[in-house]
């Protein structure tokens, strides 16, 4: 983190102490090692010899336990003050082998405008085995109250939502479930805000669940999921569902996000610095109808993002003058953001969520949501961020240029 505090938006909290430490360190200590090595090691061997039936050195076969792994997973959990912490081979992974938990019967209550992915899970997979949904609208906690149900066994939710940036009050939710049921599972992906800028588990959340593709590699070389938890009951089911089930990540990737979290503070700082100009930049300009970005002021849920996080990451959502057409000239304008899916790497990138990320969502259940044909998401990086704007600029004005003058008139 910059030692000036004028780098710093006075708006948010006191960062919280000792993480860059902790990503430096946590699980690290070179005396794990008989050569005393500063950096882990890849260990891709994937059994080990035993002196004597079951009688080993605390490893016997790789998808129950890795060096390369536990050391990730001691620093991740390190990271969000939890107890426990967890690596598998996707973020996908992860949230099916939470969900694994539950049984026929159970009910789940997720948010409208969930991520695509966990969106296409519940309801293409987990319904199938019999577990209840329900999606309701996380920013009205009556929405949520009315959902409950005797057999509510797991609410899941985003804050931000993806793409739209809406934000929740995980311990508004977290209060008002565990009063109804105590049971109830509360678990937050914070992939967006990462552990850095927000940690659920001190607002009641009983596990996080990240996709460390994103943020907490930062790479864009490596697909991983990570969970984390205080809940000893809760990581018992989960350690034996990741053994048994295997959906574990590779020696090697685990090394990756193990490198990429050593970065993890600096380079959320500098994502928060860049979006925050390039949010302002959009908000005035005239070919841009609306802007959502969790850190500004302007977000109707800003107040409670200050509450519950130390900043915010670099993840903007806005809404175009014109029509499909012209969104899809903006993209073929752009040439320091990226046309891909993804976010949270070094680059900048820039997607349609309604025809990529998104588009296996039914159309009208989009547009519910504000996942309109005119609307983009950016995951803005650490290039200099005047390039960045120069160059929305320049696609923004080749987009609607053409037919700008009848939008205003």
């Amino acid at each position: 983190m910059a030692n000036d505090e004028k780098d710093q938006p006075s708006i948010w909290g006191q960062p919280f102490q000792k993480f860059a430490t902790d990503a430096i360190h946590a699980g690290q200590e070179p005396e794990q090692w008989n050569s005393m090595m500063v950096v882990p090691p890849i260990t891709v061997s994937s059994t080990y010899k035993q002196y004597s039936p079951e009688n080993h050195a605390g490893y016997k076969y790789c998808r129950i336990k890795n060096p390369s792994r536990d050391v990730l997973e001691t620093c991740v959990a390190a990271l969000d003050g939890a107890k426990h912490g967890l690596a598998f081979s996707s973020g996908a992974a992860a949230t099916a082998t939470c969900m694994q938990t539950l049984k026929t019967g159970d009910h789940i209550i997720s948010s409208n405008d969930v991520y695509c992915g966990t969106n296409r899970y519940i309801k293409k997979i987990a319904a199938n085995s019999g577990l209840e949904l329900s999606f309701v609208d996380f920013t009205d906690l009556k929405d949520v109250e009315a959902a409950l149900l005797p057999n509510t066994k797991m609410v899941w939710m985003e804050t931000p939502t993806n793409p739209t940036m809406k934000v929740t009050d995980i311990k508004a939710v977290s209060d008002l479930v565990h009063k109804y049921n105590s049971d109830v599972k509360i678990v937050v992906d914070n992939t967006f805000m990462t552990s850095y800028f927000q940690r659920p588990l001190l607002f009641g959340a009983d596990a996080v669940m990240y996709s460390a593709t994103k943020y907490m590699n930062g790479h864009s070389d490596v697909v991983m999921g990570l969970l984390t938890t205080n809940d000893e009951e809760l990581i018992k089911q989960l350690r034996f569902l990741q053994y048994a089930m295997g959906p574990v990540p590779s020696p090697f990737d685990c090394f990756l996000v193990n490198r990429g979290l050593k970065t993890l503070a600096i380079r959320m700082e500098q994502h928060q610095k860049n979006a925050i100009a390039v949010a302002k930049y959009l908000e005035v300009n005239p070919r841009v109808t609306k802007t959502v970005y969790a850190g500004s002021e302007s977000h109707p849920q800003f107040h409670i993002t200050k509450k519950q996080a130390i900043g915010c990451s670099g993840m903007i959502g806005f809404w175009m003058q014109g029509n499909l057409e012209n969104c899809k000239n903006f993209f073929t304008h752009l040439k320091v953001f990226t046309l891909a899916e993804s976010l949270g790497g070094y680059e900048s990138l820039a997607e349609h969520p309604a025809i990529m990320t998104h588009g296996s969502v039914p159309s009208d259940q989009n547009e519910k949501s504000g996942i309109s044909d005119t609307f983009v998401r950016l995951s803005v990086g650490l290039e200099n961020v005047e390039d960045l704007i120069a160059d929305l600029d320049q696609a923004l004005t080749a987009a609607v240029s053409s037919n700008f003058r009848k939008y205003n008139s």
